[in-house]
């Protein structure tokens, strides 16, 4: 491990065993992130303004950094809170950062620490990745705090670098992420480009300004990813804001974008709470009423799916994790599957194994297609279908995916020419193939347009003299179960 990695990991260690301490004042994750998320950027801000940078900053001298490093008790709690209030009703990113924020430390003497924790380091000095790596590594700490739901907004980081390493950006190109989370395809985007192509001047400023675009409805996780595109060098503080608070599927996208990477949140229903005349809170479902969606549903990832179609220019290329139910589901989903098929060239699913999410039961796949103009004739010919389910087995302690675990996919992949591509699979010499094609008409055949399709058998019960560990087992028994509520759970909000 080198120097910077050892230096990034001694530091998310630090600051997440002060974390600890804070959790037990009752202060959650996410809350603790949020105000770390407030006095890395005041700090990063105050460096910027120091020699060799010499960049001014739009916070206002009464509320720079050294204003909290000089104070301490009641003095510094008082000075915080004001201060908060105050860069909320600054413009730009500034404002947006803060904007709504809270001090949720109630005591003094930890805020203090905090502060002192964060001051003992040189934040710009610190390579770009490496900063990144800190804020990363916090990040996938709060992910895994399940209670607080923060995990939904996680995508397991080496799932997120395998697709970007099949897309291969091209510099002075749009990459858009309709539900962006803390911007996780967007940061392994920029180091993917910036580690693999060669950027001139103009090229360096379209990726730091005019590459990424993206939208996330929850306050504090787009406060997140502001902060963290900002932490990766993405953007200045005064710069225009890529990432827009508002809902996307409500409007058509006036923009279209070169490529998407994306995974829209779990959950099939789209749904807003209301108060009704008895002063219950109520749920209903909400249908997002699109002239140029084929279908209209309360189903959010068959809309997101609708829209990410939209968006996409007609040489534009999206990978788009999807759970499984939209591969298989009657009706609307059908529909969508069979115009999916016609309009873009769906040539790739990649089965997703269980065990690697945060939130519980996710059976998942990677879609991969490519936008194409108008035309008469279906522009899919073909599905490759990369079969990473069957037979594997991780677990986010024991067992968690790295990147490793999806070469093989990858390199079958043949990003530079998809007409190279051979099946792995043989029904006479090599049945245990994971990669395998099947014809647009053959797919048409399948009961509903089907796309969840399985060919390998599964070996965890079949073999009894090696069957998995217990625990193994019990994971297995536990995501199934859960997989069943979820379905189950769809089928009684659609009775009602």
């Amino acid at each position: 491990m080198s120097k910077e990695n050892t230096n990034a990991s001694s530091i998310v260690s630090k600051v997440w065993a002060f974390c600890q301490t804070l959790r037990d004042d009752g202060v959650g994750y996410g809350d603790y992130l949020e105000q770390l998320t407030y006095l890395l950027f005041l700090k990063m801000a105050d460096e910027y303004t120091k020699p060799p940078h010499n960049r001014p900053m739009p916070i206002p001298s009464e509320f720079a950094w050294e204003t909290l490093t000089s104070k301490s008790g009641s003095e510094l709690e008082l000075h915080y809170n004001i201060m908060l209030r105050e860069l909320a009703k600054e413009k730009g990113i500034l404002g947006q950062i803060f904007v709504k924020s809270q001090n949720k430390i109630q005591d003094p003497a930890k805020l203090y620490k905090l502060i002192a924790l964060i001051n003992a380091e040189s934040w710009i000095l610190m390579g770009v990745k490496d900063k990144g790596d800190i804020y990363e590594g916090i990040l996938e700490k709060n992910a895994e705090d399940t209670k607080s739901g923060a995990g939904q907004y996680f995508t397991p980081r080496p799932l997120i670098k395998a697709m970007v390493e099949c897309l291969q950006p091209e510099p002075m190109k749009t990459i858009a992420d309709p539900a962006c989370g803390t911007g996780g395809f967007f940061l392994a985007a920029y180091d993917w480009i910036v580690e693999n192509r060669n950027l001139d001047k103009e090229a360096a400023k379209f990726l730091k300004y005019e590459t990424f675009f993206g939208n996330e409805i929850v306050a504090s996780t787009r406060r997140l990813a502001l902060m963290n595109l900002f932490l990766h060098n993405i953007g200045d503080i005064d710069s225009d804001n890529f990432i827009s608070p508002n809902d996307s599927l409500i409007t058509t996208s006036t923009d279209k974008y070169d490529y998407i990477l994306a995974n829209p949140p779990f959950g099939k229903k789209s749904s807003m709470t209301f108060t009704n005349e008895a002063g219950e809170q109520e749920k209903e479902d909400l249908t997002y009423n699109r002239q140029d969606f084929w279908v209209t549903t309360s189903n959010k990832q068959l809309n997101f799916v609708q829209h990410i179609r939209t968006m996409l220019k007609t040489t534009g290329q999206a990978a788009v994790v999807l759970p499984d139910n939209v591969l298989f589901e009657g009706g609307v989903g059908e529909t969508v599957r069979k115009k999916l098929l016609e309009t873009t060239d769906l040539h790739t699913i990649l089965r997703l194994p269980t065990g690697i999410f945060y939130a519980n039961g996710v059976k998942a796949n990677v879609l991969f297609f490519d936008g194409k103009p108008s035309s008469k004739e279906p522009w899919t010919k073909e599905v490759w279908v990369y079969d990473y389910r069957t037979n594997v087995h991780h677990t986010l302690k024991k067992n968690p995916l790295k990147l490793s675990d999806l070469k093989d996919f990858i390199d079958l992949y043949k990003t530079d020419n998809r007409a190279k591509r051979k099946e792995t699979y043989n029904a006479e010499t090599n049945p245990e193939g994971r990669w395998r094609k099947f014809g647009y008409d053959e797919i048409i055949a399948r009961d509903k347009t089907s796309l969840d399709i399985t060919w390998l058998k599964d070996k965890s019960l079949a073999d009894l003299d090696n069957l998995p560990d217990p625990d193994e087992l019990a994971l297995d028994i536990v995501e199934n179960i859960e997989a069943g509520l979820e379905s189950f759970k769809a089928i009684i909000a659609s009775l009602k």
